[in-house]
């Protein structure tokens, strides 16, 4: 669940740090109020939004199991890992 949460996180905030880094590359100082104005804002939002949708939608499609998740369980005193079967 965490694992989820995260990488759809990460891919919300690709694009504030990838701004912010290029206004490192520019030499300027990143944590100013001028360099974040409304459209800025905006457009990181909405390009966020769209990489963290579009990741959503990538792994529903590409990550697939088959069958039934079967729990790790005992089988003749010995331990038999989950799987999918």
């Amino acid at each position: 669940m965490w694992r989820a949460f995260l990488e759809t996180a990460l891919l919300f905030l690709t694009p504030f740090v990838a701004y912010v880094t290029f206004q490192l590359l520019q030499r300027r100082w990143p944590f100013v109020a001028e360099l974040w104005h409304g459209r800025i804002v905006t457009a990181l939002t909405i390009a966020g939004l769209l990489l963290a949708i579009g990741g959503m939608v990538t792994l529903a499609f590409t990550w697939r199991e088959q069958g039934a998740y079967v729990p790790a369980h005992v089988e003749n005193g010995r331990l038999v890992p989950g799987a999918f079967k």
